[in-house]
Parts: structure tokens; sequence; C-alpha cells
């Protein structure tokens, strides 16, 4: 079985997700991150690409219990999937649109 490339997943990332980070609404960017991963069926890489990026919105908001909590799940099926040290993990960057320039990644 060849291994996902993580580039590709980040279709996953909804547009409105990425806007509402880049607008600095982090409620919004939650609700429709949890809404996304809510459509992957549990388990599977997607639902854990989309719960690590929830969790990095948690944390970028200082809820880090739960943001922890949501890396520690999303991390557990990432190793399971992914060969180590190959495609890294999702990070904020992620969540910018894919028009904004490298240096206004992440405004929220």
């Amino acid at each position: 079985m060849a291994h996902p490339d993580l580039t590709d997943l980040r279709a996953l990332v909804p547009p409105a997700a990425a806007r509402a980070f880049a607008d600095g609404d982090d409620r919004l960017t939650a609700t429709l991150l949890q809404r996304a991963r809510d459509a992957q069926p549990p388990g599977t890489l997607a639902w854990a690409v989309l719960e690590r990026l929830l969790g990095l919105a948690f944390i970028h908001v200082q809820r880090e219990v739960e943001g922890t909590f949501a890396l520690e799940r999303a991390d557990a099926i990432l190793d399971r999937t992914c060969p180590p040290g190959g495609l890294g993990r999702p990070d904020l960057d992620w969540l910018a649109p894919p028009d904004a320039p490298d240096g206004e990644r992440g405004a929220g």
C-alpha cells in the first residue's frame, strides 16, 4: 500500500475555515474544522489531519488542554499511517488561504 502524500490532504481544509482563520475568527475556524472532521470516518488519515489542525487552532487561542488531546489523538493515527520521518505533520500554515503570501499565514 502506498503512503499518502500529506500535501494532497490540504484539500480537506475547508476554504471558509482558512478564511476565518486569516480573519481572526477563531470560533468559526474551529466550527468549520469540526464539521469537516466529523464528515470523515473516525480513525482515518483524513480525520486525523483535520483533528490535528483543530488541535492546533485550539492551542493557538489558548485552549491548550483540548488542543493537546486533539494532537495526541491525531498523531497516533498519523504515526500508524505515515512512514516515520516521511511526510511531516499538518501545521497552522495549512489554514492559510491558498492565495495568501507566506508572510500572511495564520493571522488569527
